[in-house]
């Protein structure tokens, strides 16, 4: 379960969140969309203890990420916007390092590796890997610990249809599961058949909560909008 409550951040002195609170429960898929700079990418580092809130607080399975990072990063995994590798590594070389940090079995990666289809690849140079390779990767890495929470940033953007639709398979599929699923993205139509809920960010704050409705339908608005902060409770 991921909780967010009154989260506020400035970078030299700009606000970028404005008393940020959400909720995402187990076996639901999140999404967190809004315009660029709306304090998306920011709540979710923060949620991943990349990022200290200069006032909030944010839970991780009932434990603060705030005062116990270590033990609440153990319970989540993590998938940023744009991720990179060292270009001489090889999938195999990365998912075995990362195996290594988080207590998992190496027979575990291989796994990943199939299910993400690079095993044929694993011992292909990144920097000889495609764009949509690269972000297979790190939904392999991702997927790697079986942590209870995952959080995504923009994920799938470099994938053909083909491997986003996989990557929505795969992402519902670990909800029904029962982990928490909190993803941002500005793709809503290619969402909606597979999130639960789905979050609005304006102006470093969540103002709007939807339910997803499948076959590409206008997202039903439950009326939960707030003008400031101070009159969000919980979603």
């Amino acid at each position: 379960m991921i909780i967010a409550q009154k989260l506020f951040k400035k970078y030299d002195g700009v606000p970028i969140l404005n008393g940020a609170s959400l909720t995402a429960s187990p076996g639901q898929v999140v999404l967190l969309t809004g315009d660029n700079g709306a304090g998306k990418t920011t709540t979710l580092r923060i949620l991943a203890g990349l990022v200290s809130p200069d006032a909030g607080v944010a839970e991780i399975d009932g434990i603060s990420i705030l005062q116990d990072r270590r033990k609440a990063q153990a319970r989540l995994s993590f998938l940023p916007q744009g991720t990179s590798f060292q270009p001489a590594m090889t999938p195999w070389h990365l998912m075995n390092f990362y195996a290594g940090l988080r207590g998992v079995p190496k027979s575990r990666a291989e796994v990943m590796l199939a299910k993400v289809g690079l095993l044929n690849a694993r011992d292909k140079a990144v920097r000889k890997l495609s764009g949509g390779m690269v972000q297979r990767l790190g939904l392999a890495l991702l997927l790697l610990p079986d942590a209870p929470v995952l959080i995504l940033d923009e994920p799938g953007i470099s994938l053909d249809p083909a491997w986003r639709e996989e990557l929505r398979q795969i992402l519902k599929a670990e909800a029904e599961r029962g982990k928490t699923v909190l993803i941002t993205t500005h793709l809503l139509a290619e969402w909606d058949d597979c999130a639960d809920v789905t979050l609005v960010c304006e102006n470093g704050t969540i103002v709007e909560e939807a339910e997803c409705v499948p076959l590409h339908s206008t997202p039903r608005i439950n009326g939960h909008r707030f003008s400031h902060p101070e009159t969000f409770n919980r979603l």
